[in-house]
């Protein structure tokens, strides 16, 4: 099957809808607007159900099949910007300050909606799809609260499917892989408590930032010294804060930033080398170091089944030469992997073009990837389904 005419045929329709949700952005849980969106849109579908509040501002719609009784699969979208400012100079920029879809969830939304609409006009298939649309992606964790909601028990969701777009693979392509394909995040932050003095006088202060600065580099032993170098781990430092004056050197400096990593133990090996790095480098030079360290969303691991699955899918509407089943993880986070951990499934990426790169400010969404992902979206369906 390759793409479907009505997929086709709806592109302008669906673009219109991710151009709409471009423009009013919303960041984390408050996206009212968004949900109420997709709401509106889902009930006018025809939808047998629509659910809204579900992980504080999620929405489900459940569209049955005409083919007979069955299970249940949930297709998942999130909804959610990011605290930037846009400067593509598009017609259709973000008009509010400080907020835009600088990751293409304004596009995820409006293909699973196009989806949505199609599916509920075909219902070529039996039992029922639960379209799933999540607030909180972008470090909310949006995906756990909706599990925790009890969203897979009250739809009798048996499998699970999500989909992000791929900014530098060609539109019409798909990647994917069994096991990891995202990385488990963490954030720390550390607290480097000296004692300040005159600048000119540093021999009698415990100089904090001199401090910090060798636990900087320190860190990075982590990966190059503590982890078998075949292992994944990235340990990067994206805050450093100290002083107010040119001649004082402060009481304290703070840094943080974030852990990635692909297993389990490999997480937890980082974390005791942060505490005893912070530990050793605050006794060697007489500070006190605190570290406040927040294990966030765990790997997203697809299912060995449903990856092929989702493959095979993926094949049947792009040609096998356009997927890539083997990629190499991504060491971004993903919360969909809370929705993995509650059920079986698997997440693929889909080319977005020569675009710029995700979180960008240059970032916006291929409009020319929506009849690839509906169809994507549409065939799993009524495969996964099929009487």
């Amino acid at each position: 099957m390759p793409i479907l005419n009505r997929a086709a045929e709806m592109q302008d329709e669906v673009a219109g809808w991710r151009r709409h949700l471009h423009q009013t952005p919303e960041l984390n849980f408050d996206v009212f607007k968004t949900a109420a969106f997709v709401t509106d849109k889902l009930k006018a579908f025809g939808c047998d159900d629509v659910v809204t509040g579900l992980g504080k501002t999620g929405v489900v719609g459940i569209i049955r099949g005409r083919l007979g009784e069955g299970t249940s699969i949930g297709l998942r979208a999130d909804m959610d910007a990011l605290p930037l400012n846009e400067i593509t100079g598009k017609p259709y920029a973000s008009t509010i300050p400080g907020k835009m879809h600088a990751c293409g969830h304004d596009g995820h939304t409006a293909m699973l909606l196009g989806a949505a609409k199609y599916l509920a006009e075909t219902r070529n298939f039996a039992g029922s799809v639960a379209v799933i649309f999540q607030p909180a992606e972008e470090g909310g964790g949006g995906g756990n609260e909706m599990v925790k909601d009890g969203m897979m028990e009250r739809f009798g969701i048996s499998k699970v499917f999500g989909m992000h777009n791929m900014p530098g693979l060609p539109v019409g392509q798909f990647a994917i892989k069994a096991g990891p394909i995202m990385a488990a995040t963490a954030e720390f932050t550390i607290t480097v408590k000296g004692r300040g003095g005159h600048a000119a006088m540093p021999h009698g202060t415990i100089d904090p930032i001199v401090i910090t600065s060798q636990l900087v580099g320190a860190l990075q032993t982590i990966a190059s010294r503590s982890t078998d170098p075949v292992e994944a781990v990235v340990v990067s430092v994206t805050k450093f804060h100290a002083g107010d004056a040119y001649n004082v050197i402060p009481e304290s400096a703070e840094i943080a930033g974030t852990v990635r990593t692909l297993k389990g133990e490999v997480a937890r090996k980082a974390e005791q080398r942060v505490r005893a790095i912070c530990e050793g480098v605050g006794a060697a030079f007489g500070a006190t170091i605190e570290v406040d360290y927040n294990a966030n969303y765990p790997v997203t691991f697809n299912h060995p089944e449903e990856t092929v699955f989702a493959s095979d899918v993926a094949a049947d509407v792009a040609g096998e030469a356009h997927v890539h089943r083997a990629i190499q993880p991504v060491m971004g986070g993903e919360d969909f992997s809370y929705m993995l951990e509650a059920r079986p499934g698997a997440f693929i990426f889909i080319g977005n073009g020569d675009t710029a790169g995700l979180h960008n400010p240059a970032y916006d969404f291929n409009d020319e990837v929506i009849p690839h992902g509906m169809s994507y979206w549409v065939k799993l369906a009524e495969t996964a389904l099929a009487a």
